[in-house]
This record gives C-alpha cells, sequence and structure tokens, in this order.
C-alpha cells in the first residue's frame, strides 16, 4: 500500500504549517485505501479508529439517513477516532465514484502528537470548528 502524498496532506488544517520533513515522516503513517462506487466507507454509529483524507473521487454524508454534504479530493473525516477510543462515526460516507483515500488509525497517530504540539493544537482547532458548524446545523433545522 502506498503512503499518502505529502502534498495531499499539505492541504488539510490539521497539517497546516508543518515543516515538509514532518509531513513527509507523517505521511509514512497513512496506508491507501480504494472503495468501490456505492461501498460504504464509514457507517454512522459504528465504531471509529481512523482518520481519511480523499485524494480520488467523491462521496456523500448523511447523517440519519438524510445527505449532508459531499467530500471530494482534499477532504477528511473521522478525527474524533484519533483521539476517542470509544468514538462512534457521526455519519455515514458512501462513495459515489471510485475512491481513493488515506487512512490514519489512533495508535499511529498518538505517537505524532505525543511528538508535535503543534499537530495536537491544529486538531483541537478543527475540532472546535466542527463543532460549531454542528450546533450551526442544529439551530437551522
Amino acid at each position: 500500500m502506498a503512503d499518502a502524498p505529502t502534498e495531499l496532506l499539505e492541504q488539510i488544517p490539521l497539517f497546516e504549517g508543518l515543516a515538509h520533513g514532518e509531513l513527509e515522516r507523517i505521511s509514512r503513517s497513512f496506508k491507501e485505501r480504494r472503495v468501490s462506487a456505492g461501498d460504504t466507507v464509514a457507517a454512522e454509529g459504528a465504531g471509529g479508529v481512523g482518520f481519511f483524507v480523499i485524494s480520488e473521487g467523491t462521496a456523500s454524508v448523511d447523517v440519519h439517513g438524510e445527505q449532508r454534504g459531499k467530500l471530494g479530493p482534499g477532504d477528511y473525516f473521522g478525527e474524533i477516532a484519533l483521539i476517542d477510543d470509544q468514538a462512534r462515526r457521526t455519519a455515514t460516507i458512501t462513495a459515489d465514484s471510485d475512491l481513493t483515500c488515506y487512512g490514519l488509525t489512533s495508535w499511529e497517530f498518538r505517537p505524532l502528537v505525543e511528538t508535535n504540539a503543534q499537530i495536537a493544537w491544529k486538531l483541537l482547532q478543527v475540532m472546535a470548528k466542527r463543532l460549531r458548524e454542528s450546533e450551526q446545523q442544529q439551530i437551522s433545522i
């Protein structure tokens, strides 16, 4: 399996501002995953052990059976699973087309955070943003 391309990780807010060498080291922890069109990448309510970044293709995001968005190259999901071993997927992600994504498990992520506080801070910022967006969706419903 191939490592995640460093250029792909540079687009992710979680890794923004990291040195190129650090990004290369992190990219080696990611593993490629290919998903066929129509297949489920992550199921709402299922246990989540990884963070994924989409490299090619598109996917739909459904919450409680309602479409909430689309994901494409450079988009990511599963960041909560990186820090919460008991995390359950909050949405179902279904491949609309053949999909190539790169995954990172929580046990591969932990040493990265322990050696780079900047990644931990970025993760907190990303999670705060997602929480705000979720609250806004709740308010508008």
